[in-house]
């Protein structure tokens, strides 16, 4: 009876991913955008327990034991920018999606306009949906994240970065649109870089941002639509053409 009911759970969960991927496509096959069907992750970066254990070893003036090694740190090199985890993975900025992919298991879609659809909105907070999108001879990481930036209030926060440098980054604009009911929500700007960091973006705003009530307005039963385009910049337009 266990392993029927585990098997029937199992088939249930297909059905309503299968569901959920077949009503996308209906909504948005007419304006020949590719359908993402995106599903949560609970972040495992910050465990509570071995975080509030250092932290009263530290009040208490008991550090935990540490090991030091001397090494030379090689600035190329850069951390994991996967941010459901705590990887101690460093490497050279182009083999960053190799490590996604392989290690995190990471899609990656292509196209230049493309329908990240995050199900399961209910989840509690904090929860990620994450695709990496590959475009304009480029790679991005989208993330949209459910947190309690204020105690008892989760808010959305959507926000794309381009897996390279500063530099590279302003040469781009994106946007991310709903649309449902009537309603537009548009939000465009200059992806900002993996290199500095997702957590950094959120805490300074520079994201789509929704509460859960504007959330639930462009929602439809329990799964966010968020169309996504990117483009090249004007200014950069403007070099290439002079």
């Amino acid at each position: 009876m266990l392993f029927f009911t585990q098997c029937f759970g199992a088939v249930l969960d297909l059905i309503h991913l299968r569901f959920q991927h077949y009503k996308a496509k209906r909504v948005f096959s007419a304006a020949g955008q590719l359908v993402c069907v995106v599903n949560p992750t609970h972040s495992l970066k910050y465990a509570p327990a071995r975080c509030a254990a250092a932290q009263t070893s530290a009040e208490q003036g008991i550090l935990p034991p540490c090991h030091h090694h001397e090494a030379v740190h090689d600035p190329q090199l850069v951390p994991c920018t996967c941010p459901l985890f705590s990887c101690p993975w460093e490497g050279h900025l182009e083999v960053v999606v190799s490590h996604l992919r392989q290690t995190h298991r990471i899609n990656i879609l292509q196209g230049a306009e493309i329908v990240f659809l995050a199900t399961d909105m209910h989840l509690p907070a904090p929860t990620d949906w994450i695709i990496m999108h590959s475009c304009l001879g480029h790679q991005f990481l989208l993330v949209l994240r459910k947190q309690e930036k204020y105690e008892g209030h989760p808010q959305f926060f959507a926000t794309m970065m381009l897996i390279g440098t500063p530099t590279q980054a302003d040469n781009f604009t994106y946007r991310l649109e709903l649309n449902r009911n009537q309603r537009r929500l548009k939000w465009e700007a200059t992806p900002r870089s993996v290199l500095e960091r997702v957590d950094s973006v959120i805490s300074d705003g520079d994201c789509l941002v929704l509460n859960t009530s504007l959330a639930q307005l462009f929602s439809d039963n329990g799964s966010l639509a968020i169309g996504i385009a990117i483009t090249t910049s004007k200014v950069h337009n403007a070099e290439a053409e002079m």
